[in-house]
């Protein structure tokens, strides 16, 4: 298992350890589930189970109808 040190802004440090009380694990555990979370590459099996559940659900050109169109992004 790899090791990683990291150095935070103190305000970023305090709200982490106020989130790791909160959540109940050590700080190391919390960085590591963020990571974890991050880097996953699939739908959570919950949303899956989801798929399909709403027979009567629109289809993506009727939800689309009543959208007018993207205003023009602004240049930098």
């Amino acid at each position: 298992m790899g090791q990683v040190t990291i150095y935070l802004e103190d305000e970023v440090e305090e709200k982490m350890s106020a989130a790791v009380k909160s959540a109940g694990v050590s700080k190391s555990r919390w960085i590591s589930r963020l990571i974890s979370d991050k880097l996953a590459n699939d739908w959570p099996q919950s949303v899956v189970d989801m798929s399909g559940s709403w027979k009567d659900f629109p289809a993506l050109d009727k939800i689309r109808q009543d959208q007018s169109d993207d205003l023009p992004r602004e240049k930098f």
